[in-house]
């Protein structure tokens, strides 16, 4: 399997409140409904949750603000990918996506990347 992550941040105007309802009841629906044309295996939302041990653990690594959810995408084989990124049909599928994103994502502070998964534990 390849993975496409995408380590979302919202845009500044939106509550966390909005940016997760839009993600999941707007723009999830519109990735469901590309998956046969973008061949997509698995489609995956991560939403962060607040803890009582956000800031200790925040503070324990000295790092930043986490991320406000995070995607994961799935393909069977970089030949699937390939095929996703160059089919027209497809690639009219990543512009609507694209352009839908703009609506709730900090695009320029939200990275995204390809990879593959190495499970250390677990199945």
């Amino acid at each position: 399997m390849i993975k496409f992550v995408f380590c979302l941040r919202r845009l500044p105007h939106l509550s966390r409140e909005e940016f997760l309802d839009y993600w999941h009841n707007k723009h999830g629906p519109i990735a469901v409904g590309f998956q046969d044309v973008l061949g997509m295996h698995k489609y995956i939302q991560l939403h962060t949750i607040s803890t009582p041990f956000d800031g200790a653990l925040q503070e324990s690594r000295g790092g930043p603000e986490p991320f406000d959810g995070m995607v994961e995408a799935w393909w069977k084989s970089m030949e699937a990918i390939q095929e996703s990124l160059t089919n027209p049909a497809a690639q009219a599928a990543w512009a609507v996506l694209a352009e839908d994103e703009k609506r709730f994502i900090d695009i320029k502070n939200s990275p995204l990347w390809f990879a593959e998964e190495h499970v250390m534990i677990g199945e």
